[in-house]
C-alpha cells in the first residue's frame, strides 16, 4: 500500500541541496524564492547546503546525506523542496537512512528525481515529480505549475484532475525575467505514436531518465520489489524525461530499463518535452518511440508537461493515474489509492 504525504497549511518547509546547491551570486533567486513562500504563508527551514556549491555538488556525500537525514528526521518540518537538481546526488544514496523516510512530500526533478523514485521504491511513501524552489520565485505563477500546492495537499483516498497546458517554454531567457518567471511562447500539443486517442491507467513512476536509470541493478532501483510490495497488483505507468540523451544513448537505456525489469509490469510509457533528443545517423527519436511502442506492445506517448522545457505537472510517484490523450491534449487524474 502507497503511503501519502499531505501538505497542511502553514506548513514549515525544509530547504536543503542533495545535489547542486545555489552559488553565492544567485543566491539572490534563493532568498526571493523563501520570501515568496514565505509570504503565502509557508515557514521555511535552510540548510546550509542550500547556500554552497563548489566542483559540480553543494557538499561532500556524506554532509548531504546528513543534512537530508536531518531534515527528514524533523517534526518540526512537513516537507522538503530543493533548490534544484544537479549531477552527483547519486553520490549521497548510500548515506540516506531510508529506514527513517518520514510520510512528508519530497518535491523536485531533474537530479533531485533519482532521490524521489528511491524513496518510492525502497519505502513505499509517494514523492512528487514537479517544480523545484528557485522556480517558485516570480511574482505570479502559470496554471500548471501552480497546481503543486493543490496536489500535495491532496488527501489520502482522494483524487486531483490536471489539465495539458496551453503553451510552454522553448528556451530559458535569464535576461529578460517575466512575472512568473517562464516564458510561455509555444504552443503545447501532446502526441501519441500513431495519432490515436490513448487511455492508461496505472501506478505512476519515473523521472529524468538520464539519472534514474543509474538505479538499475542497485539496491535503490528494485521496481520488482517495489511492484510485488506495494503495488496491488495495478499495472505501472512510466513518465520519463530526457535532459541531455542522444536518440542513441537514449535507446540504449530504454532496452537496459527493458531488460532490467522496469517494463514488465507496464501498461504505458510517457514522455516529457525535450531538448535533447538529437538524432544520430538520421535515427530520430520518433523512431525510439515507434520502436518502443512495437516492442513493448503499448501505447506511447510524448511531449507532455515533464521535465526540463517547462512548466510541468506535478506527477506523484506511486499514484494511481488515469491519462487521456487526444487531439494535441492531455490529463493527468491522479488518484491517492
Amino acid at each position: 500500500m502507497i503511503t501519502y504525504p499531505y501538505l497542511k497549511q502553514s506548513a514549515t518547509i525544509g530547504v536543503t541541496a542533495p545535489s547542486s546547491g545555489v552559488p553565492d551570486n544567485l543566491h539572490p533567486l534563493l532568498k526571493q524564492a523563501c520570501t515568496r513562500l514565505e509570504a503565502k504563508g509557508y515557514q521555511i527551514r535552510r540548510g546550509t547546503t542550500a547556500w554552497t556549491q563548489q566542483k559540480a555538488r553543494s557538499a561532500s556525500a556524506e554532509k548531504r546525506a546528513e543534512e537530508f537525514n536531518s531534515i527528514m528526521a524533523d517534526p518540526d518540518i512537513d516537507a522538503i523542496i530543493p533548490p534544484w537538481g544537479g549531477e552527483l546526488l547519486i553520490e549521497m544514496l548510500d548515506g540516506v537512512d531510508f529506514k527513517a523516510i518520514q510520510p512528508k512530500w519530497v518535491l523536485g526533478y531533474s537530479d533531485v528525481s533519482l532521490l524521489l523514485l528511491a524513496i518510492t521504491l525502497k519505502t513505499g511513501i509517494a514523492t512528487a515529480h514537479g517544480t523545484n524552489l528557485v522556480d517558485l520565485r516570480g511574482e505570479e505563477s502559470d496554471e500548471i505549475t501552480a497546481m503543486w500546492e493543490h496536489v500535495l495537499c491532496t488527501k489520502k483516498g482522494e483524487g486531483i484532475v490536471q489539465q495539458s497546458s496551453d503553451f510552454y517554454q522553448k528556451e530559458w531567457n535569464f535576461e529578460e525575467p517575466s512575472p512568473h518567471i517562464f516564458h510561455l511562447t509555444e504552443p503545447t500539443t501532446w502526441r501519441a505514436v500513431n495519432d490515436e486517442k490513448v487511455v492508461l491507467e496505472g501506478r505512476l513512476l519515473g523521472g529524468c531518465i538520464d539519472v534514474i536509470r543509474h538505479l538499475i541493478g542497485t539496491p535503490y532501483g528494485d521496481v520488482r520489489k517495489f511492484y510485488s510490495q506495494f503495488g496491488e497488483g495495478k499495472p505501472i505507468i512510466w513518465y520519463l524525461e530526457n535532459c541531455e540523451l542522444t536518440t542513441t544513448d537514449l535507446k540504449r537505456t530504454l532496452v537496459h530499463m527493458k531488460l532490467a525489469g522496469w517494463f514488465d509490469q507496464c501498461t504505458g510509457i510517457m514522455f516529457g518535452r525535450s531538448g535533447a533528443n538529437q538524432p544520430v545517423q538520421d535515427y530520430t527519436v520518433h523512431d525510439v518511440y515507434s520502436e518502443l511502442q512495437t516492442e513493448l506492445g503499448i501505447p506511447v506517448v510524448y511531449d507532455i508537461d515533464c521535465g526540463h522545457m517547462p512548466p510541468q505537472l506535478t506527477l506523484i510517484n506511486g499514484a494511481y493515474a488515469k491519462v487521456l490523450v487526444d487531439r494535441g491534449s492531455g490529463m493527468v487524474e491522479q488518484s491517492f489509492i
